[in-house]
This record gives C-alpha cells, structure tokens and sequence, in this order.
C-alpha cells in the first residue's frame, strides 16, 4: 500500500466515524426516542390545553422532570388528552394534580404536576384524575373590563 492509498482510508475511517458521531448526537439531542427505554408515559386530561405545545416541559416540585409527548382530542368526552413522558425513576403518585402554567407572563405554557400523599402511583398508561386547564389571559381581561362598563 503506498502513501496515497494509505492516505485515504485514514480520509474514509475519519469521515465515517465523524458521520457516526453526527448521527448520535442528532439522534441524541433531536430526542428521537431509540434511547429512551426508562420513560414510561401517562395521560392527564383538560377542558382546554390552549397554547400547550408538544415537546414542552413537565415540572414536580419546580424540576423538569419529563415533557408533552403527545396532545389529542377526544370527541366522545370534548376533552384535551395530554399524553406525558416521565422517567421510571419518578414516581407520580395517584392523588396528583395536572396544571397547565405560563413560564413567566407571556412565556411558554407547561404542565405542573402538585405531588400528591398517596401511596398508590400513577402506572404507565394510567391518567392522573385531577387537572387545571391553562388560564386564558384575553378571556380573563375582556371578562374584567365588559363586567365593568355595567
């Protein structure tokens, strides 16, 4: 093997493993789920879920502790279905409550979960019974300022 061809399969193995690198960490941060084996997932329905986006954040006690995988509409009940993600390692318990809360004042909408004292825990697709829709802030103003013309 001469010094040219020598060259080039160092060229092709550093492209290769450079390209595997790549796709890891594209797979890896892009969230894909081929990594994501200890989740399991959990459903908390709402009378509304408005400005709730797939991909946002759960939080417990102020933590991010899992985030929205999924938000559907259930047309027997004309419900939101929210469907979240939450490690194994997390134990949700049954009595819990699911609110949906703005980041800040006009920040991102989350869901909140307020732990509850049970001792029997929310299992993998099982819903939590207890939830607050999200706040409309127009509906809130426009309310105020009708109900003070009179």
């Amino acid at each position: 093997m001469n010094d040219k061809q020598h060259t080039e399969l160092l060229v092709g193995i550093f492209m290769l493993v450079g390209i595997i690198a790549i796709s890891f960490l594209a797979l890896r941060l892009g969230d894909v789920g081929l990594f994501n084996n200890d989740e399991y997932v959990i459903q908390a329905k709402f009378t509304s879920s408005s400005g709730l986006r797939e991909g946002a954040y759960v939080e417990i006690a102020g933590v991010t502790v899992g985030k929205v995988k999924q938000i559907k509409f259930d047309p027997e009940t004309y419900l939101a279905v929210v469907d979240i993600s939450i490690p194994k390692t997390i134990k949700v318990p049954d009595d819990s409550i699911a609110s949906i809360r703005t980041a800040g004042i006009i920040g991102d909408k989350f869901i909140k979960i307020s732990a509850g004292g049970s001792d029997i825990y929310v299992e993998s697709g099982m819903e939590i019974l207890e939830t607050e829709p999200s706040i409309n802030l127009e509906e809130l103003i426009s309310k105020y300022i009708f109900e003070s013309e009179d």
